[in-house]
C-alpha cells in the first residue's frame, strides 16, 4: 500500500508513520522539514509546503497513492485545496479533525461520532467542523473518498498535557502553585500517541471506512486533580493545586480561554465501539501513570527542554493571588 502523509513527524503523526512503516506499507512524508522530530527511517521524504500550491503540485507531479492524510488541515480553504490536488488521485483521503467538534457542553454522555457537532467557543473547532462538512459535500456530489478521524488529547513524551506545560512543572519543582482548571474533578481522556496509531494505521486502505467518522481515545478516564498529581509523583514533588474557574482563566488568559471553555473545561467520555469494530486489534494500553513517567524523564534528560514561559508564569501567579483574595474575603 502507498500513503502520503501531509506532515508525518508531528506528535500524532510520528507514530502512526513508525507503525504504518513497521507494517510494510511504503509511506511518503510531505512536509517542510522544520520538525523538531527526525521523519523516520524508511520513509521517502517529498520537502515542500502543502499550503503553496504551486509547490505541491510540482513535487506530487505525476504521482497517485492509496492512501492521503492531511495531518495540518485546519481550515475548510485548506480541505478545499485538498480535495482539488488529490482529486482522482487517491483511493482515500483522510481528515484529520478533533474529538472538540462534539457538542459543548455536551447534552449526554458518552460521546459517540454520532453526537452533534456544535462548538460555540473555539474558533478551531468550527474550522474543523466546516472541513468535516466539505467532505460530505464533495462525496456526494462526485464521492470524493472521504475518512474522518477525530482524535481527544493525544500527547507524546514531548507534550505535557496540562495547563502551561513545562512551566507549570517548573513551579511544582519549586514548590510554587499550580492552575487546575474548574474543581480538577471533571473526567478527562488523555491517549498517547502510540496507543492511537494502532487504531488510525488500521484503517487506511480499509474501503468500508470510506464516508465514516471515527474517534480513537483511550478508555481511561481520569480527573484533572489525578492528571496533575500523576506528573507530581512522576517528578518526586507534591503537587500545590489551586482550582481556578475556566471562566476567570479566561479572563486573565484570553489566549487560554477558547480551549478550557471550548473542550477541556467539560467532562468527556468517548464510546470506542466503533473503531474496534472496524479495527478489531485496536486496544489502548499505555497508562498515563506511564506516559507521565515518560514526559517527566525525557524533560529532565536536557536542560534545553525546560522552558518557562515568562509571561505566563506571571500570569499564573496573578491568577493565584486573585483566588487567594477571594478565598481570604470569603472566610
Amino acid at each position: 500500500m502507498k500513503v502520503l502523509f501531509i506532515g508525518g513527524t508531528g506528535v500524532i503523526s510520528s507514530a502512526c508513520a513508525e507503525l504504518a512503516l513497521s507494517r510494510g506499507i511504503e509511506l511518503y512524508l510531505l512536509n517542510r522539514g522544520q520538525s523538531v522530530r527526525s521523519a523516520p527511517q524508511g520513509a521517502h521524504i517529498l520537502h515542500a509546503d502543502i499550503r503553496d500550491a504551486d509547490q505541491a503540485k510540482s513535487v506530487l507531479a505525476g504521482r497517485s497513492f492509496d492512501v492521503v492524510v492531511d495531518f495540518i488541515a485546519f481550515t475548510p480553504e485548506q480541505v478545499a485545496a485538498d480535495i482539488a490536488l488529490f482529486r482522482g488521485r487517491t483511493g482515500q483521503y483522510v481528515f484529520i479533525s478533533s474529538a472538540s467538534v462534539y457538542q459543548k457542553p455536551p447534552a449526554s454522555l458518552p460521546i459517540t461520532e454520532s453526537t452533534l457537532l456544535d462548538n460555540p467557543f473555539w474558533d478551531y473547532s468550527r474550522n474543523k467542523i466546516a472541513g468535516e462538512e466539505l467532505l460530505v459535500q464533495a462525496y456526494r456530489t462526485e464521492k470524493f473518498p472521504f475518512t474522518i478521524v477525530r482524535p481527544s488529547h493525544t500527547y507524546d513524551r514531548t507534550k505535557l498535557p496540562i495547563l502551561g506545560g513545562y512551566t507549570a512543572v517548573a513551579r511544582m519543582y519549586q514548590g510554587r502553585p499550580v492552575i487546575v482548571p474548574g474543581d480538577g474533578t471533571s473526567l478527562w481522556v488523555l491517549t498517547n500517541h502510540r496507543d492511537f496509531a494502532k487504531g488510525f494505521v488500521g484503517l487506511l486502505g480499509n474501503q468500508r471506512t470510506i464516508g465514516e467518522a471515527f474517534h480513537i481515545t483511550s478508555d481511561e478516564l481520569l480527573t484533572w486533580n489525578q492528571i496533575f498529581s500523576f506528573l507530581a509523583r512522576a517528578a518526586g514533588v507534591e503537587p500545590r493545586l489551586v482550582h481556578v474557574p475556566s471562566e476567570v482563566i479566561a479572563r486573565f488568559d484570553p489566549n487560554l480561554g477558547p480551549s478550557l471553555l471550548g473542550d477541556k473545561s467539560h467532562s468527556v467520555v468517548f464510546d470506542n465501539s466503533k473503531i474496534k469494530r472496524f479495527v478489531p486489534d485496536f486496544a489502548a494500553t499505555i497508562p498515563f501513570a506511564r506516559g507521565a513517567e515518560e514526559l517527566i524523564a525525557w524533560y529532565a534528560a536536557d536542560p534545553a527542554r525546560q522552558v518557562v514561559d515568562g509571561a505566563l508564569d506571571r500570569v499564573m501567579d496573578q491568577i493565584v493571588d486573585a483566588m487567594q483574595a477571594v478565598s481570604r474575603g470569603l472566610s
